[in-house]
């Protein structure tokens, strides 16, 4: 990888991070010279780092308008569950004869960290690491790229939706899982699975204008 390419990354990389956990809200403008300011960069790979963060749907770019963080609605929220549950239920179905049982008391530990996560941030590095234990293994790189491309998106849904008020709870589907795939129960885990990522949660969130919207999170 050459220096201007290892340079857009770091910087897609931060800008993501600052878009997934809110500090760049839906709609606010990424400004080339601003950007290429703060981070001592040539606007080569700012824009290079523009067109990963386009390619990940986490920005848009628009005529007269600039780059701008990329709004969401419902049906982007359900698409992304639909295709977590496709892409993670083959996943599983390609780990689950390499799990072994450290692999899987990892994955008991993750989810319960989970269940008594003190704030959403907590709770969705356990669940997202619960899923990489189980899914990991199946040793189809391009597919669990894709899979962390939606895990950051589903992510990004979560904390617009759940700043405050998290409140952590047992998870019957992740322990369901791992009953099932300790029985060697591979489509029963992985018929749950896919229902377990297709859960959307719906939150009243108060807007810029001080009035309230629905936010919709995949909380699976």
């Amino acid at each position: 990888m050459t220096t201007r390419n290892t340079r857009a990354a770091q910087i897609a990389q931060t800008l993501a991070d600052r878009i997934v956990s809110g500090q760049l809200a839906p709609g606010a403008r990424l400004r080339q010279d601003h950007v290429a300011e703060e981070f001592g960069a040539s606007h080569v790979p700012v824009r290079e780092a523009f067109r990963r963060l386009e390619a990940q749907g986490l920005a848009i770019s628009e005529p007269r308008r600039g780059v701008r963080v990329a709004s969401f609605d419902l049906s982007e929220v359900r698409e992304v569950a639909e295709m977590r549950a496709a892409l993670e239920a083959l996943a599983l179905r390609n780990s689950a004869q390499h799990l072994t049982k450290a692999i899987l008391d990892a994955a008991e530990e993750a989810t319960r960290e989970g269940e008594t996560a003190k704030d959403v941030r907590s709770w969705e590095d356990a669940n997202r690491r619960f899923h990489k234990l189980i899914l990991d293994p199946c040793g189809m790189p391009r597919l669990l790229a894709a899979i962390d491309d939606l895990h950051m998106a589903s992510a990004r849904f979560l904390f617009t939706a759940w700043r405050s008020g998290w409140e952590p709870g047992t998870d019957q589907d992740h322990r369901a899982i791992l009953a099932a795939l300790r029985k060697s129960e591979t489509d029963e885990a992985a018929t749950i699975l896919s229902r377990h990522v297709r859960r959307i949660g719906r939150k009243p969130i108060r807007s810029a204008s001080g009035g309230t919207r629905d936010a919709f999170a995949i909380i699976g």
